[in-house]
This record gives C-alpha cells, structure tokens and sequence, in this order.
C-alpha cells in the first residue's frame, strides 16, 4: 500500500481512537512518522476540508467533510442496500447478530454488520477481517469453496492455536468439520473463538464472487433455534444470490 495512503487512513484512526484533537507531535509520533512527513499529510487534508485546527497550536480535528462523503457512499453501495435489509430481518427475528463478509484471494472481509436488538451482542467491524478460518463459521463456509486438495493443503499451512477449550486443533477434525458443513450447506462455531458463542454461516455466489452471511447470538439462544435459523440463514443467501446481475 501507498505510504501516502497509509498514513492517512492511519491518522483518521487514531482520531476515532482519541476521540480529541491532536498536536502535530502527538500525530507525529503515534503514527511514527518523521514530522516532515506528518506536516504533509495533514497540511493536504486541511486544505481539503477534512481537517481543521481547533486553536493555534491547540491541535486539529476532522471535520464532518469525511463524515457525509461516507455517508453518501454507504447509501449508494449496491452490496449493502441489497443485503442489508435481509440482515435486518434475519437480526430481528432470530435475535441475533447478522453479517455479511466478502471474500477476495484467501481472506474474508466483512462489508455490513447487523447487531442484535439484544443488549449482549457478538458484534465485528464493518472493514475489518474474519479473524481466522478455522475458528469461525465463515471461514469454514469460505473454506469449503475451495477443491478438497486445495482447501486440505491451505489448513496444512494453518497454525491451529486453541483460542477456548472447543477450538478445534486437529487438521483431520477440521476438514470432516468442513465437509459436514458442506454436505448440510452450511457451517457452526460453537465456542471454538468466543465461548459462550454460536455461529451459524453459509456462502452464496453473487456476480462471480463469494460472500458469506453469519448469524450470531448466544450459546443458548441459538441452540434453541437452530433449525429456525438455519432455514433462515439459508434462504437469505438463496434470495440474495438469485439477485446475482451477471
């Protein structure tokens, strides 16, 4: 990635972290970037608007510029306004928190993210990465896309670290786990990344690409409607990928 690119998206992160304005040295420093450097960057964005400084020498700020071009955006990404309210109604009758990750190269990405009307949630960042592949129902399900020798050879690779006491460390486990899953069309985590955790996902082809939607909620909950939530879960991604514009 660009430097340029990177530090910028970087500096907008840390003010989300922060949550206050920044000096020139605390950007500077927390970026670890030389100076120089950071003055360009946020030079650049305060004459374009997305940057301001709050008082002379008091620190700077994003302003709102950033805020309504994403908002714009969002409003017209055509995965999103077509997914999300599915994920919506799958989050509100089951309860449960509803997500939608995208796959590129052997990664998944989660696009929309759905939470619970329940006030304990599972919930993951629009942006951010599956964790892993083989602690979680999408990555089983995105597992599962590839051929047996593929998909055999890509968890040979795998470091297998238990995250709780159900993570499943054997390979061999692993790829009947995943071919089970397979078989039924679609894939759980119970416990093996969060305990106290069920998570339900199945795959779908949408334009020629893989998407993954996840349903997760509580141990107990989703136990009690698995069946009602599977048949869900599954008729969500059939819907979605007869929507497929290719």
């Amino acid at each position: 990635m660009s430097k340029i690119v990177n530090r910028t998206m970087a500096l907008f992160e840390i003010f989300a972290a922060e949550k206050k304005p920044m000096s020139l040295t605390g950007l500077m420093k927390t970026l670890e970037i030389p100076l120089s450097s950071c003055h360009d960057v946020v030079q650049a964005l305060e004459e374009r608007g997305y940057l301001y400084e709050v008082k002379p020498r008091q620190g700077y700020y994003p302003t709102a510029k950033l805020f309504h071009l994403g908002r714009t955006i969002v409003e017209h990404d055509p995965v999103v306004r077509r997914a999300e309210p599915l994920l919506e109604r799958l989050a509100a009758r089951l309860n449960s928190s509803a997500s939608l990750a995208k796959a590129k190269g052997t990664e998944l990405t989660y696009l929309l993210v759905c939470a619970s009307p329940d006030p304990l949630q599972f919930v993951v960042a629009v942006g951010s990465k599956v964790r892993n592949l083989y602690a979680t129902s999408a990555g089983k399900a995105f597992l599962g896309s590839f051929a047996p020798e593929e998909r055999k050879a890509m968890v040979e690779r795998m470091v297998l670290t238990p995250l709780t006491p159900a993570t499943i460390t054997s390979r061999k486990a692993l790829l009947g786990d995943i071919e089970e899953g397979e078989r039924r069309g679609w894939f759980a985590n119970r416990e093996e990344s969060v305990e106290d955790a069920l998570t339900l996902s199945t795959r779908f082809v949408w334009n020629g690409v893989i998407y993954v939607i996840t349903l997760s909620g509580t141990l107990k909950r989703m136990e009690r409607q698995l069946q009602k939530a599977v048949k869900e879960l599954r008729a969500a991604a059939h819907q979605l990928e007869q929507d497929d514009e290719t």
